[in-house]
């Protein structure tokens, strides 16, 4: 017998074949289950057979009562007592239309009439005065009186509000229903209010109260569905300014509307709520009821009458509101989230219930015409309430993705704002939107400047008066408003705005926070109080502080005239020992050396507190932080330099450089750390902060070098580490990588000046380095000379002949390029291109088209005669795409290394970097027009006495062309409301709307060879040092160790030491006039000689003298010649330095090269 045959056993000792015992126990297990759902499913037809019997024989039994209620009321001759009512009127008519009304949740049309009768009936009983007629008395009657009263009073209460529902979701048209809603709430009013009760004497009052409290006690708990009717009824109204209806009808919704509000109000007086007093409050569940369910009505405000809004807006309704917010917090948000499972309201989908509570609360606790809070209003409440709701809001928001979804949506408006789009908006998607501005516009109070200023005041009574009344228990801690809690509100209304809104949201509360009087300083005393108290700042022995002062004043005027343009060591610069200055432009434009400063001088602008990003801010300084950066970055938009640099408003110099050091440090620390998303709101305000502050720096110095370079001196990495870590950053925001956060390798991206210049100049060439070897990996070079670009060129026509064979590359002019040139006779030029020939086409392309005469780009009138495109470009044959191929021109020369002796505009190159330039920045491009509107802005008379208009005057071949500044700005005068919009208008036109078409082409050539992410490594004036080299001198030590001799010259030659001789003996610009002479750019490579391609060369030019003529004093009198295609002086054997420096400088004078002889 085989294994399994064992294992089998027979429990009738049978064969083999039968069940297992295994098998067998699962199989009576199944059996046992099915048995069991048989009994449960028949037990459950059953009870639905009972059920739907007893529906049946209801419904029966009540359409049988109803035909003979109505007979019997319709015949009935004597008089209706209160018993009469209650027996014969009230309980059969409470059974059949609960039965038949309530279960199938709608009110049957052919039921109306007799809710008309049995309502109108019952009005006429409650407005008799007789006792035995009126059906209230029956509440101070016999015990069993009083308990179906009670019980008949509830169950009226519940249908009059199911009532009201219903008649929100059908015809609200229809007459019928009108007045039979009406009726009903008119019965419940005169139920709720005692006053309302006739013929009550004092010994019954007691007993009439308790009833009648009894069942406003009833009608604020769920079971009555008090607020969920009044909730779907008012939610059911239009804006009360916008409805249409006859006289009657809007009587009639306005006695329910008003009814309806009422009743809403009833439960809130049932208590005693003393307002001085917060400790007798009792928590009450309608209070709850009445936030969950009303406070969350999409424009509550809008939707009701006007007269009806002061009864809402009183404190004895606000104030239990805003208490059992603060206590029952976690619950009443809770119900609150449910509730849009429970409702299905558009606007919900739009805005969550939360955010309407919000607006709603902010509306009723502000005045509408006189511009004040309500007479009364707990200000510590009101702001700890809002607070509350708003960040429920952005938590809420947050949740459901909606900030990515509006961020994704504004980056995708913003990529296809360039081109045309045949998409159209669907249908629920204008919804939203319509809602979402609807919405915003329910912040309007807290975006004017009395609402701050009430706020304000506030604070300064409480610190003023002691003696205030504090509240006691659980609420003593919201006795007293604070800044920080003031701060905390508008940092948190900023983020829903942000939030919302992305692109315009935030604008209005910003405006009127900048230009809030003090607000901006008052934070800021706050913040540096905090941030600055015992440290190096603010300790008694100043005179670090005076020190650091003057030697940055020093170094502001000191001009170096020995050349110390050397950069670093590579390897102090990975430990940190490097701290060389950034370049620095003043007002007038003139350029001071980078100096060295003290290394221990930096250490002052690392401000400690900051040292560990926003996890290291303290809770109550978070939000304050926050909201000066948002409102201070908003502010620098429109300072001018005048208010910034001579009038020091609203901050004195000093306390800039103590912002921006701030702010330097908590960015970079932030970003080097790991930071949650909730920092990110602080981080984006600071860095925005922080960039105005580096651009306005950059642009008229008022911050020591060593200030921006502070955070990063001991912690940088390494070039390499940086800069591959800033590329991969930089495929991760490129490919859409959500996951790509504020990292170590974002501070290359975002704060870049931490890195010294010639560092981040290394990073650059790092950059190109490692794109050369990724496209040799990718096939596009395989060996030298395979893949090259051969065009021919006329010397006479080099733009055009550059223009035509190289434009519709693209990015395949990275390749190299080898150059034929074609004399002025038409003949091919002899040679071969190594290098040398391809850098004179471009140095000779961009000489001719950037030349004021080609049309294309002219000099700005300030002394610099910076490049910018002119604006007759436009109207050029090809005129744009010309101006884009100079970008690729431009990118060809930076991609290679070779420099170009150009520098464009401050403003034109803020396009390219992809910043947008403001007011300040129109002294770079256009001073008088900068003066002219500075004049405009400080006039103190009448601005329509200079007779301007929203329009601007451009000139363009010999014709005049009229440019609105805004829609139909030809008709609208300038005037002292509106100078302001008038000159931010003139200087956007000026400095981003005339100059976007030329910059955007520019910037599509420039980035076919360059990544936008390595541009934005530097900024303008740095941008142009790269392009054309160095400062206005050279290094001598620097030359020499890296130029090459041919021909027969070597360093030990006498011509070559008389030349060096000679070099270090020239002025400053005259060895700039020789390095143009031999390489066409008068500036020295960034880094340094070593980087000059082709090097530099000096070749021997043998000339012979004959013996009698150098016995008698005679010289070479050739002159030098030089090749700048391979950066090559040709220099002759001279043998005395008075005849080399003679000859050398009548050359570099003539500014010839090759004709030289």
């Amino acid at each position: 017998m085989d294994g399994t045959r064992k294992q089998q056993v027979s429990l009738r000792g049978a064969s083999a074949k039968e069940i297992t015992r295994d098998a067998l126990l699962q199989k009576v297990s199944q059996e046992r289950e099915l048995r069991n759902y048989a009994k449960r499913a028949a037990a459950a037809a059953l009870f639905i057979q009972r059920v739907w019997r007893r529906f049946k024989v209801s419904k029966m039994v009540s359409l049988q009562l109803q035909q003979e209620w109505e007979i019997v009321v319709n015949h009935y001759s004597g008089m209706m007592t209160a018993n009469w009512i209650s027996n014969n009127l009230l309980r059969p008519f409470l059974f059949f239309i609960t039965r038949i009304s309530t279960q199938h949740q709608k009110v049957h049309r052919k039921r109306i009439d007799s809710m008309k009768l049995c309502f109108t009936i019952l009005l006429e009983s409650l407005k008799s005065s007789d006792t035995k007629q009126n059906f209230c008395f029956l509440a101070t009657g016999t015990t069993e009186e009083r308990r179906t009263w009670k019980y008949q009073a509830q169950q009226l209460t519940s249908l009059s509000f199911f009532i009201l529902s219903e008649f929100s979701e059908c015809n609200s048209g229809a007459q019928d229903i009108t007045i039979v809603t009406s009726l009903a709430m008119r019965v419940l009013v005169m139920l709720t209010d005692l006053k309302g009760w006739k013929g009550i004497t004092d010994d019954n009052h007691i007993d009439a109260d308790l009833a009648v409290k009894d069942l406003i006690q009833f009608m604020g708990d769920n079971k009555s569905g008090c607020y969920v009717s009044i909730s779907r009824y008012i939610s059911a109204l239009d804006n009360y300014s916008s409805q249409s209806r006859s006289i009657t009808q809007a009587d009639e919704f306005f006695f329910i509307t008003a009814s309806a509000i009422t009743l809403a109000m009833r439960p809130f007086y049932l208590t005693n709520y003393d307002v001085e007093v917060p400790g007798m409050l009792d928590v009450n569940h309608a209070v709850k009821q009445y936030l969950v369910y009303l406070l969350t009505i999409p424009c509550l405000v809008q939707r009701l009458p006007p007269v009806l809004l002061p009864a809402l807006k009183h404190k004895s309704i606000l104030f239990p509101c805003f208490q059992t917010l603060l206590i029952l917090k976690e619950k009443v948000l809770m119900e609150m989230s449910e509730f849009i499972k429970s409702e299905n309201i558009v606007s919900f989908k739009a805005i969550p219930p939360v955010g309407w509570a919000l607006t709603n609360i902010i509306c009723l606790a502000t005045g509408n015409e006189n511009e004040s809070f309500n007479q009364g209003l707990d200000y510590a409440l009101y702001v700890s309430v809002v607070i509350t709701l708003a960040e429920a809001l952005l938590a809420c928001l947050n949740n459901i993705g909606w900030i990515r979804k509006k961020s994704k949506a504004l980056k995708t408006d913003v990529d296809s704002s360039t081109r045309p789009v045949d998409t159209v908006m669907h249908e629920g998607e204008a919804t939203n939107e319509s809602l979402i501005m609807s919405y915003m516009d329910q912040f309007r109070p807290v975006c004017q400047q009395w609402h701050l200023k009430n706020l304000l005041e506030s604070i300064d009574r409480n610190a003023t008066n002691e003696a205030e009344t504090v509240l006691s228990n659980s609420l003593e801690c919201l006795g007293k408003l604070e800044l920080c809690d003031v701060a905390l509100f508008y940092s948190n209304l900023l983020g829903i705005f942000s939030a919302l809104s992305p692109i315009r949201g935030s604008l209005s509360v910003l405006n009127m926070l900048s230009f809030t009087p003090g607000f901006l300083v008052r934070l800021w005393d706050v913040l540096e109080d905090s941030f600055f108290s015992g440290d190096k700042y603010n300790s008694d022995n100043n005179t670090s502080e005076n020190s650091k002062h003057k030697a940055f004043g020093k170094m502001q005027k000191h001009i170096s005239k020995d050349g110390a343009n050397k950069w670093v060591n590579v390897l102090h610069k990975f430990t940190g020992k490097s701290q060389a200055a950034t370049d620095c432009t003043d007002s007038v434009g003139s350029h001071s050396e980078p100096s060295r400063l003290n290394e221990d001088s930096s250490d002052v602008w690392d401000i400690e507190p900051m040292r560990h990003g926003p996890q290291g801010i303290p809770k109550n300084m978070f939000a304050m932080l926050h909201l000066f950066c948002a409102t201070y970055s908003h502010l620098l938009l429109v300072l001018d330099d005048i208010e910034f640099y001579e009038k020091q408003v609203p901050f004195k110099i000093e306390q800039q450089r103590r912002i921006a050091s701030m702010l330097n440090t908590l960015v970079y620390n932030g970003l080097s750390h790991v930071s949650g998303h909730h920092n990110r709101p602080l981080m984006d305000c600071a860095v925005r902060c922080l960039h105005l502050l580096y651009e306005r720096d950059c642009r008229h110095v008022f911050c020591p070098p060593a200030l921006w370079l502070s955070p990063a001196k001991k912690s940088r990495p390494p070039i390499a580490v940086a800069a591959r870590t800033h590329e991969v950053l930089a495929a991760n925001l490129r490919s859409d990588d959500s996951s790509a956060s504020l990292s170590v390798g974002s501070v290359v991206t975002i704060v870049p000046h931490v890195f010294p210049f010639e560092e981040r100049v290394e990073m650059f060439r790092e950059f190109i380095k490692m794109d050369k070897a990724s496209r040799k990996m990718a096939g596009e070079i395989s060996e030298p000379g395979s893949r090259a670009i051969e065009i021919v060129v006329r010397r006479g026509h080099i733009v055009e002949d550059g223009f035509r064979q190289l434009n519709s590359l693209g990015s395949r002019l990275k390749s190299s390029i080898h150059v034929s040139f074609v004399s002025e006779c038409g003949l091919l030029e002899a040679g071969l291109d190594y290098g040398g020939l391809s850098k004179e086409f471009l140095t000779d392309l961009s000489k001719a088209a950037f030349s004021p005469e080609y049309g294309l780009f002219s000099q700005t009138s300030t002394s610099d005669r910076l490049l910018i495109p002119t604006a007759s470009a436009r109207y050029l044959e090809n005129g744009i795409q010309m101006i884009e191929f100079l970008g690729r021109v431009v990118g060809k020369a930076l991609y290679e290394g070779i420099l170009l002796d150009y520098s464009f505009s401050h403003v034109f190159v803020q396009k390219l970097l992809g910043r947008y330039s403001f007011l300040g920045e129109l002294s770079t491009l256009d001073p008088e027009l900068y003066r002219n509107l500075m004049y405009v802005k400080n006039y103190d008379g009448d601005v329509k006495e200079l007779c301007l208009d929203f329009t601007v005057t451009e000139e363009s071949l010999g014709k005049r062309y009229v440019v609105e500044l805004k829609s139909g700005g030809k008709d609208i005068s300038v005037t002292n409301e509106n100078k302001m919009q008038y000159i931010h208008a003139m200087a956007d036109y000026k400095l981003n709307q005339q100059i976007l078409p030329f910059s955007n082409a520019f910037y599509r050539g420039l980035t076919d060879l360059i990544s936008p992410s390595w541009l934005k490594l530097f900024n303008a004036s740095e941008f142009n040092q790269l392009l054309s080299g160095g400062n206005y001198d050279i290094d001598i030590d620097d030359l020499k160790n890296n130029t090459r001799y041919t021909g027969g010259y070597n360093e030990g030659s006498r011509t070559i030491k008389i030349f060096w001789e000679v070099i270090k003996g020239f002025e400053p610009k005259e060895r700039c006039m020789l390095l143009k002479f031999v390489t066409s750019c008068s500036r020295a490579p960034l880094l340094g000689f070593k980087y000059l391609q082709p090097p530099f060369a000096i070749h021997k030019v043998a000339c012979d003298v004959p013996l009698w003529a150098t016995i008698g004093g005679q010289d070479v009198d050739r002159l030098p010649s030089a090749s700048t295609c391979y950066n090559t002086l040709k220099l002759p054997t001279y043998k005395r330095p008075g005849t080399l420096r003679a000859k050398l400088l009548y050359a570099i004078s003539s500014n010839a090269g090759f004709e030289l002889s």
